[in-house]
This record gives C-alpha cells, sequence and structure tokens, in this order.
C-alpha cells in the first residue's frame, strides 16, 4: 500500500480552511446565545418598564388623594387648627 505524502502547501491550506471553518461555527454559535441573552434581557426591560408604570400611576393616584381639597381643608382645621377668617380680617383690594 502507497501512502501519499502531502505537501506543506496542502497541509498550510487545509489547516487554514479548517481554522475558518471553526471560527465561522463559533461566530454563529455566539450569535444565536447573544440573540438569545438579549431576548431575555428586553423581557426583564419590559417587566421593569410596567412595574414602574404601575407605581406612576399608584402614586398619581395618592397625589391626587392628598390633595384633594377636601382633605387639605379638614387637614388644617383639625391638624393645624385653622379656622375661616374673621370679616375683619379680610382685605379686599381693587383690581381695575
Amino acid at each position: 500500500m502507497v501512502h501519499k505524502k502531502f505537501t506543506f502547501r496542502q497541509v498550510a491550506l487545509a489547516s487554514a480552511a479548517g481554522l475558518v471553518l471553526i471560527f465561522i461555527l463559533c461566530f454563529y454559535l455566539w450569535q444565536i446565545t447573544e440573540t438569545v441573552r438579549l431576548g431575555y434581557e428586553a423581557g426583564k426591560a419590559e417587566n421593569a418598564k410596567r412595574t414602574l408604570e404601575k407605581d406612576v400611576h399608584r402614586l398619581e393616584a395618592e397625589k391626587a388623594a392628598l390633595l384633594a381639597l377636601d382633605r387639605v381643608e379638614r387637614t388644617a382645621r383639625e391638624k393645624l387648627g385653622l379656622a375661616d377668617p374673621r370679616e375683619d380680617q379680610v382685605v379686599y383690594e381693587d383690581v381695575r
């Protein structure tokens, strides 16, 4: 049986082709894993956004409840001891 001897050039080309193929496969796998990772991150960011939007709506409702005029007046009268001004305490200004 005769063994065929390969030249250095053939071995180098085969090695280079193998390395290029391995590089392409590695790049392809990296791209797929990166796409999946970014998908998970996008999902987490979307959930965080929804949570923050709910918090904003809850805080806006709480703000509106705290600034309701009847509540402010009740707090002023009960906690701060304020009352309606007497007639001699009111000053009217002529606006023309």
